[in-house]
């Protein structure tokens, strides 16, 4: 019973079409919703650059049109939503993937990814508005949005699932709050404390109740185990505290007491930003908001003076500093991340100029052996069009040399890695920016309103 819907994206306010992309992209390709990734599949693009696979088209389309995008749309997605516990996950992303195929005719580049991070399995169909051969834009017409459900409804037909019965608005149910899925690994610490709860003879008792309950277990220097349908296994240890081979044998042989595993809840906000209650009564606001706010921001700033005085924060000066340091701080984390992503994109472009350029280079120069023979350039337009827009591209970087593919690859890796691992301090940096700059907010609005309260009271 699949639900589907066509989406334009457009190109958002303050940002470039590159920035739009990668984000859009980088949602739906999110490892923790994919199974690290597996269930993202491509057509006529890579997953891990196709952000500048979709800029490079529209580049080229500007060179061989000569003409430049009028509309704001940059990208069409499809979002296809099926019944809970009908379709695994492998299945849906080859329905998506047939999806795109038909409804694009092949002509247009998109990617898959298809999500799990619910109760009903769901696909992230995104395709670019310019086509393969770079000469046209795809047109959005009347009724797309009808067509694609029409054709998910007969693919779905194909592979033996069901679709959504047509019904009169009045009798149409109303929608279901599904509940949250458990992961692989939840299910896995939940059965190990069920196991362990039954005190087994020794660990190989243990394992043998794994494989009881299903599980494939790997026996070795660190074990690890997979359920049914699991692509991957998983090592004890990496399943946190408590759960690693040398903790469950020490429970096993009762040396230690076996903790059940809990989930952590989301860590909340110690504190909120002050009502300006003065700004707020001038708009016309109640004298009982006026109440309510006052009491807001007394235990506000209550909670304010607490995280202060955890950060050994004795003054507003001393405040100011630190907000300051760590503003700048997370700042320079943020340019060195924005840098990385820069040259990853400046590499994945050069890559793909470097790769045409030698896939072309044939053809061109036959091309100028013609004597740039009009004739042959109707015949090869596409090639030579690549061409020249490598050799411009070469010519614009500045580049003597072109740079191996394979050096290219590897510096495009290591960038990848290094910021993947930048980004637990940043998101650290930001986290520690924030709460000091919104102290510092708080704290120059309590005094600013204690001193025109005083003021007031001495006019009197």
């Amino acid at each position: 019973m699949a639900a589907t819907r066509l989406i334009a994206l457009h190109k958002n306010k303050g940002k470039s079409v590159a920035a739009c992309l990668k984000s859009r992209t980088d949602y739906v390709q999110n490892p923790d919703k994919t199974q690290q990734g597996e269930l993202v599949s491509s057509y006529e693009c890579s997953p891990l650059t196709v952000d500048e696979e979709f800029m490079l088209s529209k580049r080229q389309y500007e060179l061989v049109t000569g003409r430049r995008q009028k509309s704001d749309v940059i990208a069409y997605q499809i979002r296809q939503s099926f019944k809970p516990g009908e379709i695994t996950a492998e299945e849906a992303n080859k329905v998506g993937y047939e999806l795109a195929m038909r409804f694009t005719k092949g002509k247009y580049a998109f990617i898959v990814a298809t999500h799990t991070d619910r109760e009903h399995i769901h696909n992230h169909i995104i395709y670019n508005s310019t086509a393969l051969d770079s000469a046209r834009k795809f047109r959005d017409f009347l009724l797309s949005g009808l067509a694609v459900q029409r054709l998910s409804d007969l693919i779905c037909l194909e592979h033996q699932l069901s679709v959504i019965e047509k019904k009169p608005y009045r009798e149409r149910q109303k929608r279901v709050l599904y509940p949250p899925k458990e992961s692989n690994r939840d299910r896995l610490c939940g059965i190990i404390d069920t196991i362990l709860a039954e005190k087994p003879e020794d660990y190989e008792a243990f394992l043998q109740k794994l494989e009881q309950q299903g599980f494939e277990v790997k026996r070795g220097k660190h074990t690890a185990v997979k359920g049914k349908g699991q692509k991957r296994f998983i090592r004890f240890r990496t399943l946190g505290t408590g759960y690693s081979e040398d903790e469950i044998k020490a429970v096993l042989e009762g040396k230690a007491k076996h903790q059940p595993y809990q989930k952590k809840q989301p860590k909340e906000q110690p504190f909120q930003l002050l009502v300006d209650i003065q700004g707020k009564m001038a708009e016309g606001k109640s004298v009982g908001y006026k109440k309510w706010a006052t009491k807001f921001n007394l235990k506000e700033m209550s909670k304010t003076l607490l995280f202060l005085q955890e950060q050994k924060i004795s003054s507003a000066e001393e405040l100011r500093e630190r907000a300051t340091a760590a503003t700048e701080r997370y700042h320079a984390m943020g340019d060195s991340i924005k840098a990385a992503e820069t040259r990853l994109a400046e590499i994945a472009v050069l890559k793909t100029h470097i790769i045409n350029y030698a896939k072309t280079r044939p053809v061109y120069d036959a091309y100028r052996k013609s004597g740039y023979s009009q004739k042959f350039l109707e015949a090869h337009r596409e090639e030579i069009t690549l061409h020249k827009a490598a050799k411009a591209a070469f010519d614009e970087a500045g580049l003597q040399k072109l740079p191996k593919v394979k050096e290219l690859d590897a510096e495009f890796a290591e960038l990848l890695t290094k910021k993947k691992a930048s980004y637990p301090d940043y998101r650290k940096a930001r986290n520690e920016m924030q709460e000091l700059v919104r102290a510092q907010k708080n704290v120059e609005r309590f005094f600013a309103e204690e001193k025109d309260t005083t003021e007031k009271t001495q006019a009197r």
